[in-house]
């Protein structure tokens, strides 16, 4: 069999099994009835599947001017059918396999979900890199070529949140001492060793549960990005707020499938890459930025406490975390260690 063949009946199968499963979805009432349309007359559509509320930040922010700008430049010969909120699969850290098994062509995922597939994108959490997410996001763009090595498929964006806040329900945290004990969950594996050496323990947990874990009393606190106020309403449970923690942003990565991206020819890849530009992943930044400020005024807004720490106390944090940060710079990721990726994030002199 040719190499030509095989090409072709990878991508019939493909196609089929997305097919598939788009079928059974409108056979049970999911995603609104939407199915795939075949392509004709010279158009194609492409999938964009994520796990977030259809109205979140990003459809308005990022997504949809995503679709838009490839009609525009395409002519409406290249198009994006969005299928969110788990449409596809519910489950965040799998966002990857279900693009790289070809059912969904563009796919949202979270790399510090599965941190040991991407460490070194996972990175842009360590602490002292950055706060904001336009200098998460900057960061990243610097060390781009290092992290998009990661991925099997076409990387159309990559950008992060602003560095977590801490929301608590029982007990402010105004001081180190206030950490000591308490259960903190976390949003990736590598913020661990620095929650512990505040005193806290760490535990992960997927965002669309925290919301009933700190009612419960299941965990303390949630370290998050203040973006997550709004969409998992943390300003319900939540009593207390302190508005700094020694980490830095949280990860993220649009993704299109690489067999899909390369069936195309070169005028459709051109579009794809005209319109994945540099302002794509800025744009996830300034969405998340604004967010971000929107969770703060509406914890605020519903009571809950803001405790800005003070110079001293900030220092008193960095200090306790210096020995894990020092022994985490000499670990391995891959062939590199965290502190030659950290250095990529780093502006050149």
């Amino acid at each position: 069999m040719t190499r030509a063949m095989t090409q072709a009946m990878t991508q019939a199968m493909t196609r089929a099994r997305r097919t598939l499963v788009l079928g059974l979805l409108v056979a049970g009432g999911g995603a609104g009835g939407c199915r795939e349309a075949p392509d004709t007359g010279g158009t194609r559509e492409l999938s964009l599947a994520h796990f977030l509320p259809a109205d979140h930040v990003l459809t308005g922010d990022m997504f949809t001017p995503l679709a838009e700008r490839l009609a525009e430049l395409s002519g409406g010969r290249l198009t994006v059918r969005q299928f969110p909120a788990g449409a596809l699969n519910s489950s965040a850290p799998a966002q990857y396999s279900i693009l790289r098994s070809g059912v969904a062509d563009i796919a949202l995922a979270i790399p510090a979900y599965t941190a040991d597939v991407f460490p070194k994108t996972d990175l842009i959490g360590f602490p002292g890199i950055c706060k904001t997410a336009v200098e998460c996001t900057e960061a990243m763009r610097r060390a781009r070529p290092a992290l998009e090595a990661e991925y099997d498929a076409k990387v159309l964006g990559l950008w992060a949140n602003d560095a977590p806040v801490l929301l608590t329900r029982e007990r402010p945290v105004r001081t180190l001492e206030d950490m000591n004990g308490l259960k903190i969950r976390v949003s990736t594996r590598s913020l661990i060793p620095f929650i512990e050496a505040l005193g806290a323990s760490a535990v992960m947990q997927p965002g669309t549960v925290v919301h009933q874990s700190l009612t419960t009393g299941v965990i303390d606190g949630v370290a998050i990005s203040p973006s997550g106020i709004g969409t998992f309403q943390l300003h319900e449970p939540a009593a207390y707020l302190t508005t700094w923690l020694p980490t830095s942003g949280l990860p993220f990565v649009l993704l299109m499938n690489r067999g899909i991206y390369e069936s195309l020819s070169p005028e459709e890849r051109g579009w794809i890459d005209e319109a994945a530009d540099a302002s794509l992943s800025m744009a996830g930044a300034t969405a998340y930025a604004r967010a971000g400020a929107d969770g703060l005024r509406m914890a605020e807004e519903a009571g809950v406490e803001i405790i800005d720490l003070p110079e001293s106390e900030i220092r008193r944090f960095e200090q306790a975390i210096a020995p894990a940060r020092e022994a985490g710079l000499a670990r391995q990721v891959g062939e590199m260690t965290v502190g030659d990726v950290i250095r990529l994030f780093r502006p050149v002199p």
